[in-house]
């Protein structure tokens, strides 16, 4: 694919990286000179340095013969503006990075009504506190004990656990770990100081590994259990944070989501006091694969913040919650106030450092679990070293929900895992596609790639063994290795 990207910033960078990776041709618009300089000497692309709402750069990038336009700079109206000149382009996909809720209630509303044509010109919206908060969210919802995902319509689940010394795990075979854990599971990836190993039967899990395990939801509480994570229930949980994403966050736990009936449409979850998150609308890309999230109803929530009319504003809107407004470095309120008392702490700062440093202390004070929210993948590894439970890297949640509005007509979706070189693709097997009619174990899949699930149809999932025959409308869960997206986009993929 031709693909333009508007904003060199972590998310531009990190998304062109993978892309070019893919083998896709990228061109990269940046304002900052010092940006454009930064990015041309790191990645092989077109790096333009110019005004992204400029015709002249968008004509220079080569949008006349590009398939997407994806625009991601510091500034919502800025990304729309670029969209908007972009519309007479026929053909051509376009995404914007949003952060203003009320563009995203427009956005939305126009889809509920049935328009012809996108608002503003905009295919697909990405709201980055809206995608951290949902995964937020789910994590909650599991417990808190790792990074959950979640199949829609499946009973499966793919959990991170983390391997403790003289666990049930520690020192352990793969090809023994059916003995340990009844049941139908799979062992996809093993991260392991730092690197990414693709599993084998001789390999052996070790204290300190993070394992990556699908397994339905029974097998995937005891696994915790034997890896010598505890399971302990989370009735109280506090927010550290209470801008966007922390009140994001909050109203998912408090708020009581309404079914309202919409023009000609299918019901569709609406979360009244909490519009910043819009429900999720099929048909989906990846998302049609990750389930619905409605999370427990939380009552016990404290926002701690440090601005005082935020608290107001929170205050009148959440008024289950407690709102403390103070500020968290400060040891003497959290002795004062009680919050080891708490058995969850999400920290959702718009600081990343405070928020892994709360996170940590927090913990050492007793709190049973935390969750951090951080910039990027490389911040996201430091936090779990030092014990944080859940880690979500934003930059990394909103490159994932780009990069799965890119996929052609095989590859639905994409979330990459540990340190970004490992992905999980949906895929649908398309009718002609060079797959049909092969079984699992005479067709080989490019190398790094594996098949973890099949969904022959709604509720009928499974761990494909080698006789399973690829067919087509069934959707596959894979693990693959960057790199492969193009050639397995090849091979479940509609023929030209």
């Amino acid at each position: 694919m031709r693909i333009i990207i508007v904003g060199a910033g972590q998310v531009g960078t990190q998304l062109a990286r993978h892309l070019i990776e893919e083998k896709h041709n990228i061109a990269i618009i940046e304002a900052n000179e010092e940006r454009a300089r930064h990015v041309s000497n790191r990645l092989d692309c077109m790096v333009l340095r110019d005004e992204g709402n400029s015709i002249s750069a968008l004509e220079e990038a080569g949008i006349a013969k590009a398939d997407a336009l994806v625009c991601v700079t510091d500034s919502d109206e800025v990304n729309m503006i670029i969209c908007g000149l972009a519309s007479r382009y026929s053909g051509l996909l376009k995404i914007a990075r949003v952060r203003n809720d009320e563009y995203i209630r427009r956005n939305f509303q126009t889809q509920v009504e049935g328009a012809a044509s996108p608002a503003m010109g905009i295919d697909f919206f990405v709201h980055p506190d809206v995608e951290a908060a949902r995964s937020v969210l789910d994590a909650i919802e599991h417990g808190a004990l790792g990074n959950i995902l979640s199949f829609a319509g499946s009973p499966y689940e793919l959990g991170t656990i983390d391997i403790s010394p003289g666990s049930a795990f520690d020192g352990l075979l793969l090809k023994d770990f059916r003995n340990v854990l009844q049941g139908e599971s799979l062992i996809t990836l093993v991260e392991r100081d730092g690197m990414s190993i693709l599993p084998a039967g001789e390999t052996m899990l070790l204290s300190g590994d993070r394992i990556y395990l699908l397994a339905k939801e029974a097998e995937m509480g005891e696994s915790f259990m034997l890896a010598g994570q505890a399971e302990k229930p989370i009735r109280k949980i506090g927010i550290v944070g209470g801008g966007r994403l922390g009140a994001l966050i909050a109203g998912g736990l408090l708020n009581r989501k309404e079914k309202r009936e919409t023009r000609g449409k299918r019901d569709q979850d609406f979360d009244e006091n909490n519009p910043g998150i819009p429900p999720k609308k099929k048909p989906r890309s990846f998302s049609t694969f990750l389930k619905s999230l409605v999370p427990r109803v939380f009552k016990n929530v404290t926002i701690i913040e440090r601005d005082y009319l935020i608290c107001k504003e929170l205050a009148a809107r959440f008024p289950a919650a407690l709102i403390l407004n103070e500020d968290i470095s400060d040891e003497s309120f959290i002795s004062e106030e009680q919050l080891d008392n708490l058995d969850l702490i999400v920290t959702a700062t718009d600081n990343q450092e405070l928020n892994i440093v709360a996170a940590v202390y927090l913990k050492s004070r007793g709190i049973g679990r935390a969750i951090a929210m951080v910039a990027s993948p490389g911040y996201a590894a430091i936090a779990r070293r030092l014990g944080v439970d859940v880690v979500i890297p934003m930059k990394s949640v909103v490159v994932d929900s780009i990069l799965s509005k890119l996929m052609g007509s095989g590859v639905k979706g994409v979330h990459r895992l540990g340190d970004g070189s490992v992905g999980i693709l949906e895929v649908e097997i398309r009718p002609g596609c060079r797959a049909e009619g092969q079984s699992l174990k005479d067709f080989r899949l490019p190398e790094g790639a594996l098949v973890m699930l099949v969904n022959r149809e709604r509720g009928d999932d499974r761990i494909p063994q080698g006789d399973y025959v690829y067919t087509a409308g069934h959707r596959l869960i894979l693990i693959a290795r960057n790199g492969t997206e193009m050639a397995i986009e090849n091979i479940f993929g509609e023929r030209p």
